[in-house]
């Protein structure tokens, strides 16, 4: 399929659930597709599906160095993204906030807030020089709400509500910068916290028939907007 209006699309996180369902999505719809994941088995499959010029890359967006490689080696194969979203995002275990380990709250931090920072240092220099392209920022319920036992994933998600309105000021003329509430899904995240309470909500497959096209309308004139799938 080849759609009109084909972009390039980067997506983090996206060896599982919401990015890798966003990834099926828009490459199945004609457009380009680079991501990037943790897990090398999955991202070995992801090549072998979606080959050349789709791009797959191991990476720890939490790892500056990894997220400046890759992002060189990206834009040395493609222009910049017409629309990045940055995915990749983990969750606390359901615990109150003084009996998670340090190591437990560095992780969430540093994926959530961190791992986006490191993606949008590296390609918004690229995106700004033209003028043009949306920046996703996946956030959540969380980021505008609370719940018990999940005080470091809300305080990340709320962080990512801000970090997305104060770029959105720095922004150019033409882009975006925009914070997606992407609604409840039945992901392994989300088990681990409703455990079978989960099961009532749609999965990945079912929420990308929406959420592609909703991410695709995107424009600048929705820069510094919190929006909801």
């Amino acid at each position: 399929m080849s759609p009109d209006n084909p972009r390039r699309i980067v997506v983090t996180g996206a060896t599982r659930g919401l990015g890798r369902a966003l990834v099926d999505a828009f490459g199945a719809a004609g457009h380009t597709v680079v991501g990037c994941g943790r897990d090398a088995t999955a991202i070995a499959e992801l090549r072998e599906l979606w080959p050349t010029p789709h791009q797959f890359h191991v990476v720890d967006v939490t790892r500056d160095d990894d997220v400046s490689a890759w992002a060189s080696e990206v834009l040395a194969a493609h222009a910049p993204p017409d629309l990045l979203i940055n995915n990749a995002g983990v969750i606390n275990r359901n615990a109150p906030l003084w009996e998670l380990e340090a190591d437990e709250i560095d992780l969430v931090v540093d994926v959530n807030v961190k791992g986006v920072v490191n993606v949008l240092r590296h390609f918004l220099p690229s995106m700004a020089g033209r003028q043009r392209g949306i920046v996703a920022n996946m956030s959540s319920g969380w980021g505008r709400s609370v719940s018990p036992e999940v005080a470091i994933y809300c305080a990340t998600k709320w962080a990512i509500e801000g970090l997305t309105q104060a770029l959105a000021e720095e922004l150019p003329s033409g882009m975006a910068a925009v914070a997606v509430n992407p609604g409840v899904i039945n992901t392994n995240m989300l088990r681990t916290c409703w455990a079978e309470s989960a099961e009532h909500y749609p999965d990945p497959a079912q929420w990308v028939l929406r959420a592609a096209p909703f991410l695709l309308r995107l424009s600048a004139a929705d820069n510094g907007q919190s929006v909801s799938v």
